[in-house]
């Protein structure tokens, strides 16, 4: 049976991730894959997990594999407004939903505020798990420059200002200030407080979207939009997933409460309630105060690995103008710019049959640029991975400059 014309518009729309995909094409034996935004699993605090696991079963294992409310556990939300004391933000249990991940907050985001060609303000580049979610609700995405130091202000009220000339004003700003994914970069305090000047003046909400900005390897630590947020403007999700384990798609969403209202309900109807088995158990992990050693441990070996990648990029990248990589200060990810006559994706075809992978940089344009870019994940790899995936990835790109140069040559002028 053809179940096409019985499908709705939205999901006619929806496309598979690029980066799942690809990582379909990288399972293969010898296969370097700098591709995934995979933390490291030999950081995940097992031990500690099972003695906790079994105390849960223990002493509360009835209601802990019981339904849940689906605001939460109150007990893991009293220990996320601690949590978010030390981000500088001061909240209320009432202004915190328990989400399955922040990337179910995105899809919930979405369902309450888009309705079909709202437009949608981001980064360019940004995450693809946001222009998936958004693209479901069927958003028109207009994306704003980017450099060095993240979200370009002027460039931003300057969107702003055009859009809003042709009566078009946006549902939300999207952006991820702190290590973004792709690009690694970290807004300023300064640009953040200009973004939020610019919020204020054309009447925005701001989606921030952090969950790596415990993840800092070196400087000082810019503070939450959140919490220089003075008039409700910003909504910010946070997640377990990079600063303790993924496998818990555990994340909280930070909103004034009629948002979080309205994301209740919008849950309710998606799954629930998050588990409340994973709930109660990373409950007592925090309430034990093991999350700061953990971040610890996490950011230790990270910073180690961005080094060792940053080492064999310098090493064993060829001297090629235009050819660029950002430094990041903490975070899971880099973003190399290619020369502009290169294109990300047929170098990965070159790049996959040298056996290592990567993420073509149009997987994180809504519009399909940045076709001279792709995204490393210096988190997952071991050091020796790190360092002969830098190589081959160096000799596809020596190698594809070859094939591009003899392409040259034998062009015949008339």
């Amino acid at each position: 049976m053809d179940y096409t014309p019985y499908f709705s518009k939205n999901a006619l729309r929806m496309k598979r991730s690029e980066i799942r995909e690809l990582l379909k094409l990288v399972n293969q034996p010898d296969m370097i894959s700098l591709a995934g935004g995979l933390p490291a699993p030999d950081v995940f605090p097992v031990d500690e997990l099972k003695d906790i696991t079994d105390e849960v079963l223990e002493q509360e294992g009835r209601k802990a594999l019981q339904y849940g409310p689906t605001e939460g556990d109150p007990r893991l939300k009293e220990e996320l407004v601690k949590l978010m004391a030390k981000e500088g933000i001061s909240t209320t249990p009432d202004n915190i939903l328990i989400i399955t991940a922040s990337q179910q907050g995105l899809d919930l985001l979405g369902k309450i505020f888009i309705d079909r060609k709202d437009t949608v303000v981001t980064e360019s580049p940004t995450y693809v798990g946001a222009i998936q979610a958004f693209n479901a609700y069927s958003a028109h995405m207009e994306t704003v420059e980017c450099d060095e130091d993240g979200m370009v202000p002027e460039a931003l009220d300057e969107k702003l200002r055009f859009l809003f000339e042709k009566g078009i004003k946006p549902k939300f700003v999207y952006l991820i200030p702190d290590f973004q994914n792709p690009s690694g970069v970290t807004l300023p305090k300064e640009r953040r407080e200009e973004i939020l000047e610019i919020a204020e003046k054309y009447r925005m909400i701001i989606v921030e979207d952090t969950p790596y900005r415990q993840l800092r390897f070196e400087g000082k630590s810019e503070p939450p939009l959140k919490a220089m947020d003075k008039n409700g403007r910003v909504i910010s999700l946070f997640t377990f997933s990079k600063i303790l384990l993924p496998g818990f798609r555990l994340g909280w969403i930070v909103a004034p409460e009629k948002v979080i209202e309205k994301l209740v309900m919008a849950k309710q109807s998606a799954d629930l309630c998050t588990s409340p088995f994973v709930q109660a158990i990373t409950y007592r992990f925090l309430k034990k105060g093991s999350m700061n050693k953990q971040i610890s441990l996490i950011v230790d070996q990270y910073r180690k690995k961005r080094d060792h990648m940053l080492n064999m990029l310098k090493r064993h990248m060829p001297k090629l103008k235009g050819l660029k990589w950002t430094k990041p200060k903490g975070g899971l990810f880099l973003w190399v710019t290619l020369p502009e006559y290169m294109n990300s994706r047929e170098l990965f075809v070159r790049a996959v049959e040298k056996k290592v992978a990567f993420v073509v940089g149009p997987a994180f344009h809504p519009h399909e640029k940045c076709e001279n870019s792709l995204r490393l994940n210096f988190s997952y790899s071991s050091f020796d991975q790190i360092e002969e995936g830098i190589k081959r990835l160096a000799e596809s790109i020596r190698h594809y400059e070859t094939e591009i140069k003899r392409k040259e040559s034998t062009v015949i002028t008339p």
